[in-house]
């Protein structure tokens, strides 16, 4: 993965609401109106996102994704600073003479 992909995923994710973001499903959440994705909470709270056609597990997917992306973002770059080792073969311990 390039570094500009990388700093365009986080653009994307800096334009996106501030968060952080919590799938609200109907009927596990709340009681009535529609599924929403609830951006940060009290007066920080800012306008909730309605997904048209999505799933329950898409909208929980997209709400996690806010926290998500730049973690694994980070975590790329750091393991990018590690240098990249042959495979080396193995040997597995309970049967030491049957692999290689």
């Amino acid at each position: 993965m390039s570094d500009l992909e990388l700093e365009e995923m986080e653009a994307r994710a800096a334009a996106a609401q501030p968060g952080p973001c919590k799938s609200q499903i109907k009927g596990g959440d709340f009681l009535g109106g529609s599924n929403f994705i609830q951006t940060d909470e009290g007066s920080e709270r800012g306008e909730d996102i309605e997904m048209s056609g999505a799933t329950a597990a898409d909208q929980d997917f997209t709400a996690a994704a806010h926290r998500n992306i730049p973690r694994l973002i980070a975590e790329v770059r750091r393991l990018a600073h590690f240098p990249i080792q042959p495979n080396r073969s193995r040997r597995l311990t309970a049967y030491p003479n049957h692999f290689s």
